[in-house]
């Protein structure tokens, strides 16, 4: 049976203060050997001080940003970014947060979400005597579907797959490329817990401890697809664009509706 809560009790985080320390004193004595505990990547920033000066949150979106995936302008004028940043995640405006921060402030992502998620769940196991895993969840879009739901950028002690490659489904069919990714269903369980706004950046799942493991398994970077593998690196009209470029750089004639002519395959 899967068990999710959040934890109640967990002060407004500065830069500084010790994490473990306040979400074991939260957990007072609850946790068990293979709970999994998902914090809100927001805590995590704070509390390591990544916080930066920026009147302007576009400045900011453009220093984290890698590459540019798609840029879209909506009825207001506002021009929404969609960019890998430098942890290799897709994301609109970088993951840079301008929500419950100083004026004249923006939140950035942890510097590193899976050292981070490696210190809780080192900490937490060293502070309680409990063999738990920790997730850093943030949340994002995803493609093909409106809304948005958490997942895991972080990853301490935890299994992010359930590898079920090699295996066979109940009817005794080969599974080839099932591969759940376990890490992001579990942040996304415990975003039902914490809320938006209810001020509970911290939830335990108990019931999964077959994917507690060594803090040396791989973390959440694991789960970004390489380049190589990316059939989406671009947005549509951007894909088009860079076609579009390509073909006159090229000489290639263009039809009436400047678009290149179809190729023949023979």
């Amino acid at each position: 049976m899967l068990s999710v809560w959040a934890l109640e009790g967990i002060p407004e985080i500065t830069t500084g203060v010790d994490l473990v320390e306040i979400i074991a004193t939260a957990a007072a004595d609850t946790l068990e050997d293979g709970d999994i505990v998902v914090v809100t990547s927001k805590v995590v920033s704070k509390a390591e001080g990544r916080f930066v000066r920026a009147d302007d949150r576009e400045d900011a979106i453009t220093a984290e940003s890698v590459r540019v995936v798609a840029r879209r302008e909506g009825p207001s004028g506002h021009v929404t970014r969609i960019v890998e940043n430098r942890l290799g995640i897709i994301a609109a405006a970088a993951g840079v947060d301008a929500s419950n921060t100083p004026e004249g402030t923006v939140l950035l992502l942890p510097e590193d979400p899976d050292r981070s998620a490696r210190q809780l769940a080192s900490g937490l196991r060293a502070r309680l005597g409990v063999r738990v895993g920790v997730l850093v969840s943030d949340t994002l879009g995803r493609a093909w579907r409106e809304g948005q739901t958490d997942h895991a950028i972080g990853a301490g002690g935890v299994r992010v797959f359930e590898d079920l490659r090699g295996t066979t489904d109940a009817e005794g069919r080969p599974l080839a490329v099932t591969m759940p990714c376990v890490a992001d269903e579990l942040c996304a369980a415990a975003d039902l817990v914490k809320g938006k706004v209810g001020r509970r950046p911290v939830a335990v799942v108990r019931g999964r401890g077959d994917l507690v493991g060594d803090l040396e398994l791989p973390g959440a970077r694991s789960i970004v697809r390489p380049s190589e593998r990316d059939m989406f690196r671009l947005g549509a009209d951007e894909a088009y664009a860079e076609g579009f470029a390509a073909g006159r750089a090229g000489g290639e004639p263009l039809g009436d509706s400047g678009r290149q002519p179809a190729r023949s395959s023979t």
